[in-house]
């Protein structure tokens, strides 16, 4: 009974912390960093057929040279709400449209706005990081009570807590590399 709770613990443990760090890579993942990327689109909104949907859900999207996207709406009708869409997103993009399809210049960087992005990213990852820690401390508090309710022993309890330690590292580590990856894309260090 008590080994089982603790591999059910340690699996459910594992299966959040991973979860939390994919969150970090998306929310990572969406910040400029001077390159064409679909995923810096992740969060523009279109109002289509009286809702509003995802962009990657009424049109394509695709990088045909590093500093351009296109973005061709499925419904060729939509291309207005695609273009406003894009506007109010608030990436500091100007889509231009051609009746067919919206293309969507990336401007460079300043160093000033480098750095910005580059807080932006230090603010994902260290909510990336707080969302494992919640995982460890839920994760703890249950160890714990398994140790208050006589189902594990002290020595069972200090070994989980220490399995729980060496997880919560290893996925802090992941967040720590992604963010370092994504500072060198955007700072050059």
């Amino acid at each position: 009974m008590d080994a089982m709770d603790l591999n059910a613990l340690k699996t459910e443990v594992k299966k959040k912390m991973d979860a939390a760090v994919e969150h970090g890579r998306k929310e990572l993942a969406s910040v400029r960093t001077g390159r064409a990327t679909t995923n810096m689109l992740d969060s523009v909104h279109v109002d289509a057929y009286g809702s509003l949907m995802p962009l990657n859900q009424v049109a394509q999207l695709s990088i045909p040279e590093p500093t351009m996207i296109l973005a061709q709406p499925f419904d060729p009708t939509l291309i207005k709400a695609v273009e406003k869409g894009i506007q109010i997103a608030n990436l500091g993009l100007n889509p231009t449209n051609d009746g067919k399809v919206i293309r969507i210049p990336i401007p460079s960087l300043n160093e000033e706005r480098r750095k910005e992005l580059s807080r932006i990213v230090h603010k994902y990852a260290e909510e990336a990081r707080n969302a494992v820690r919640n995982v460890r401390r839920e994760a703890n508090d249950s160890i714990k009570k398994l140790l208050k309710d006589h189902k594990i022993s002290e020595d069972d309890e200090r070994r989980a807590l220490d399995d729980v330690q060496k997880q919560t590292d290893a996925h802090c580590a992941l967040i720590d590399e992604a963010q370092k990856k994504k500072d060198v894309d955007l700072l050059g260090k």
